[in-house]
This record gives structure tokens, C-alpha cells and sequence, in this order.
């Protein structure tokens, strides 16, 4: 698929400047910290050293004095309370957060997830229900409820009270609850607005230890549950979210949960340095697979285990789980990409929406993101469940999803999510209904520039700027994500050393040394994985560009700097 570079605009140079001269670092790094918005020497201390004692006050968020005052309540009048999360990594997390921490005080608790298939996502009647059959008086809801207005409504009929503890958008009415912690509420506050589900969960937590000396320092062994949230939910990797996934990560790699180092065991990590990539690719899918497949509940099960052996038992059961969820994934890949190829006028829309009532619920959004990959265009995937339509919608860079949702809003029976990723739920015989409108909205609105796939690039980079050092600081931006990601650079005119071959079990990956015209005494490694395609032209010593990350290679206890080539192109039109 051909894909656009972008640089991105340099910063402003008396910036880069100062920070290169009192950072005592080159330009195209300092260069990299103006672009993030850093344009200082405290800023850049910040950036480079977090600390937890930059965390904003739990207070400031609307409704948390009434949160702390409710559990205490609770506490005191021996109520039962029930800790209710979604399926997803975010909700088990969040619920294994919260549940781990009061079970060590309060026995008078359990935790609840909804099941994906016969309650679907959120808050449900049947939890509400549960609650009611089994004496909670008081549900303390995770990663969910902030559009749960009737449903709260229900509850309060029943005389059970909801502290609701999202992170996602807030409709146009909050919920009658005892209290509604969610950053984006506009009436809230709070000054970061992008935490995770489990990150509003941690903030609970904060607020209620204000009163108890040194609690706030216990807290500190549950920021590994917080990082695997904030990698797994893509939420931008700044401010508080960039300071608990640099403390979380210390946490997973020095002291993780039982839950958690039987995860990190069954993925063959332990003996490496945990990042947030190998969380989002390994660690937390694992998670996710029970939700997907069975019961989320194992999931928390799991990451609230108080044994190495309990935690060992259910990762085995979690980790089939997994196993089946890829093999699932690939034949409904496989089938929705065959729809498409058979249907000529599918071919030139500008999104994909496809329908089938036997495809598995649990991975239909992991389908819709593997369409984009060669189908590049918003992308709603939807199956038959408890009589209705329902599915997972993604889409591409720079696109608002939700807008293009909410403009078929009154085809849905219900919908929810961000501008990336939601999920919907429509009456079956309304998917044709939706499926054109939702084509005309994004027809209508989404530019040339999002229909291509667009890798944005920092930087150029001669080859000999790719020192020790270098690489020892560029480290020092982890850890990445959404607005933090990992920086690109380009360079131009390389060739390939002489020894470049194919690798892979397909041949289908490159393996190169890689010079610049101008300095042939310097080669470096690279590795470009899925673009064979170049290699006869790379053979013959033609000069090409790349875009790439810097990466370490660890071979037998060897580490070397090396190329992650992102793109190559041999033409001289780059942009």
C-alpha cells in the first residue's frame, strides 16, 4: 500500500537552541523535544524525569469529594459494595484495581463484569439486578456508565447507589449518580482530560489515602494494573498518563502482580526489558481474551490473583483463550476480505461496512482494524447478537469515527466510544439504512490526505548522528505512545552495503547494511519487515530513502543499534 511521509514543521530554532545548549544535546534532539511541546529546561527535566509528585490533586475532578464520602459511608455501615467493570483491558484493570486495593481493608465486596454476549458493554440491567438479588447497596463502576442514564435510574429505584468512574465522551445528560468522576464532563475541572478508565480509578484511590499517611506510597505497587491500561486503551501518552506508565513500567519490570508475571511469563518476557509496545502486542491481548471469548471475569480473576500458583493456573486458561481468538481472528479476516473482493461496487467506497450473524462478537474489532490495513477507510464490523446488530467501528488517521456515527444516530439503538474507536448497536433490518448514510457522511467529510496512509516523519537524519549517545537519549523519551510516539527520521540516498538479503520464513522480510553516498566508511543495520518487494531494484546499489525508527538489537546478550525501516521509496517525490 503506498503511504505518504509527512515531516513534521521543525520547531522554532531560538528554542532548539536553548535547550540543545543547556541540555547539552544535538539540535535534531532538541529539535524532537520543541516538536512535544517542550521548550524548557524544567519542562525538559520533567519530560525526562517524572515524578509522581507532578500528579494533579484528585480533588479537582467534579464529584470526587462525594465519591470518598460515599465509600466511607459505605465502610462504615458494613454495605456490601460491588466493583463493576468493562471487559475490555481498560475495565478489568480498573476493577482489579480498585477490588485488590479495598479487599485488604473491607471484606464486604466483590467484583462484577457484564458478559460481551447476553449484556453487551457497560452497565447492564442484569448487573443491576445481580446487585440488587445479592444486598449492594453501593456498584462502584469502571471504564463505563457515563451514558448509563436510565439505567442509573433503575438502579436508584432499587435503592442501589453508582459511583461512576469513565474516561469516555459524556452525553448530553450525566447520570443520576451519587457521583460521576469523568475529566470529560464539561462542568469538571480537572486539568488533564485523557486518562485511562483505570487512570480515573487511580485517582479514586489518591483522594481516599489523602487522609492516611503514607498510604499514597502503597499505592504505587498497583501502577503496573495503570500502565497496562494506558497501552492497552491507546490513550495519548502525555502528561499524568506519561507519568504513571514511566512509574507502572518500573513496576512491571522490578515487582509486577502475581496476575501480571504470569502474563509476562506465558509471552516470554521476563528476561527483557517490558515496554509499552509489548504490552499493547503481547501482554494485553492475552487480557483481553477472555472477555472476548468467555468471561472477562477471568481476566480479573487473574490480575487480582493473591498466589503464584492461582495466577499460573488461570493464565493457562486465559492464554487458550488467546490462542483461540487469533485463530478466529484470521478466518473472519479472511472472509470480510473475500466480501469485499466479490463485491465490485465495495471496492470504491470510502468505507467499509460489512455484516455477517455468525462472526464471533468477541473479535470483530480487531477484524475492523485488520480491513484498514488493506482496505484503508473507516470501518465498521458488525454481527448478529441477542437479536440485534452489533458491532466495532475503527478508522484512519486524522478521521473522526464518532461524529460519522453520531450522524446515524437515530438508526442505533445505542453507540459509544472516541474519535477512533466505538462500538454500536443497531436493529438488524437498519444496517443497509446505516450502511449508506454512514458512506455519505464520510464522503462528504473526510479530505484526500486521510484516505492515504500517512507515516508522519520528525525528522532527516544523516546516518553518522546515529551515535551511542544519541541513541542513549533518544531512549529517554519512552515511554511512547499516542502523542508521544517513537520518533521517525528519513534519510535519503542510502544503499545497501553489499550484503542485503531476504529473511522471514517467506522470504518476505529485508535484512540490510546500509551506507550513505557521502560517508561508504559507516554502515548500520537495518531491518524492513513486509517490503521484498524493493529488494532486486536494493541489489544492484541504487540509492533509495527511508523512513525508520531507531531501535536496539539483542542477540546473544549483544546489544547493536538498528534501523527499523518503516517505508522505502526510490523515487525523489517524497511528499
Amino acid at each position: 500500500m503506498e503511504k505518504i511521509w509527512k515531516l513534521k514543521e521543525k520547531g522554532n530554532e531560538h528554542d532548539i537552541n536553548h535547550l540543545a545548549n543547556s541540555l547539552n544535546i544535538n539540535k535534531i534532539l532538541a529539535n524532537l523535544l520543541v516538536q512535544r511541546g517542550i521548550k524548557t529546561y524544567a519542562e525538559a527535566k520533567s519530560f525526562f524525569r517524572p515524578e509522581l509528585t507532578d500528579l494533579h490533586d484528585p480533588f479537582l475532578m467534579k464529584d470526587m469529594d462525594k465519591a470518598v464520602e460515599r465509600i466511607n459511608l459505605a465502610i462504615k455501615n458494613k454495605e456490601n459494595i460491588l466493583v463493576y467493570g468493562d471487559y475490555d483491558v481498560d475495565g478489568t484493570t480498573s476493577v482489579a484495581l480498585i477490588y485488590s486495593y479495598f479487599a485488604e481493608k473491607y471484606p464486604h465486596l466483590d467484583y462484577y463484569i457484564p458478559d460481551r454476549y447476553s449484556q453487551g458493554y457497560g452497565i447492564s440491567y442484569q448487573g443491576i439486578e445481580f446487585a440488587a438479588k445479592n444486598n449492594f447497596s453501593l456498584i462502584i463502576a469502571l471504564d463505563c456508565g457515563i451514558k448509563a442514564v436510565e439505567k442509573i435510574d433503575f438502579a436508584n429505584k432499587k435503592g442501589i447507589d453508582f459511583i461512576i468512574c469513565d474516561h469516555h465522551t459524556p452525553g448530553d445528560t450525566i447520570p443520576d449518580a451519587v457521583a460521576v468522576l469523568d475529566p470529560k464532563r464539561k462542568d469538571c475541572p480537572y486539568p488533564y482530560k485523557d486518562l485511562s478508565g483505570c487512570g480515573v480509578g487511580y485517582k479514586l484511590l489518591q483522594a481516599y489515602v489523602k487522609d492516611f499517611p503514607d498510604e499514597d506510597k502503597y499505592l504505587q505497587r498497583y501502577l503496573d494494573l495503570v500502565c497496562v491500561s494506558i497501552a492497552s486503551d491507546i490513550v495519548p501518552m502525555t502528561g499524568e498518563n506519561r507519568i504513571l506508565s514511566h512509574f507502572g513500567l518500573l513496576q512491571l519490570n522490578q515487582n509486577p502482580s502475581y496476575g501480571l508475571r504470569a502474563a509476562i511469563e506465558v509471552a516470554n518476557l521476563q528476561n527483557k526489558d517490558i515496554s509499552i509496545s509489548d504490552i499493547v502486542f503481547k501482554i494485553g491481548p492475552r487480557i483481553n481474551a477472555a472477555g472476548r471469548m468467555e468471561s472477562g471475569r477471568r481476566s480479573v480473576d487473574l490480575l487480582v490473583a493473591k498466589s503464584r500458583a492461582v495466577a499460573k493456573q488461570v493464565i493457562h486458561e486465559v492464554d487458550l483463550f488467546n490462542e483461540e481468538r487469533k485463530g478466529l481472528d484470521r478466518n473472519i479476516t479472511k472472509e470480510a476480505l473475500s466480501l469485499i473482493k466479490n463485491d465490485p461496487e465495495s471496492k470504491n467506497k470510502k468505507t467499509t461496512v460489512l455484516f455477517h450473524k455468525n462472526w464471533h462478537k468477541g473479535v470483530i474489532g480487531i477484524v475492523a482494524s485488520r480491513m484498514i490495513e488493506t482496505y484503508y477507510r473507516p470501518t465498521v464490523i458488525l454481527t448478529e447478537s441477542n437479536g440485534y446488530a452489533t458491532g466495532s467501528a475503527r478508522t484512519v488517521e486524522g478521521y473522526d469515527l464518532y461524529e460519522a456515527i453520531e450522524s446515524c444516530s437515530d438508526l442505533l439503538e445505542n453507540f459509544g466510544g472516541h474519535t477512533y474507536a466505538a462500538g454500536l448497536t443497531l436493529k438488524v433490518e437498519n444496517v443497509p439504512e446505516f450502511a449508506k448514510r454512514f458512506e455519505d457522511f464520510v464522503s462528504k467529510t473526510i479530505n484526500k490526505q486521510q484516505q492515504i496512509p500517512q507515516i508522519e516523519v520528525d525528522s532527516y537524519l544523516k546516518l553518522h548522528d546515529i551515535t551511542p549517545k544519541f541513541y542513549r537519549i533518544l531512549k529517554q523519551f519512552a515511554p511512547f505512545g499516542p502523542n508521544n510516539m517513537s520518533p521517525v527520521f528519513m534519510t535519503k540516498n542510502v544503499t545497501d552495503w553489499g550484503t542485503g538479503k531476504k529473511v522471514g520464513k517467506n522470504q518476505e522480510h529485508l535484512k540490510l547494511d546500509l551506507m550513505e553516498e557521502d560517508d561508504s566508511n559507516l554502515k548500520i543495520p537495518a531491518i524492513a519487515f513486509g517490503q521484498v518487494e524493493h529488494f532486486e531494484v536494493i541489489r544492484q546499489r541504487i540509492p533509495f530513502h527511508i523512513c525508520y525508527s531507531v531501535i536496539e538489537n539483542e542477540f546473544r546478550n549483544k546489544y547493536t543499534i538498528q534501523l527499523m525501516i518503516k517505508d522505502i521509496k526510490m523515487e525523489y517525490d517524497l511528499f
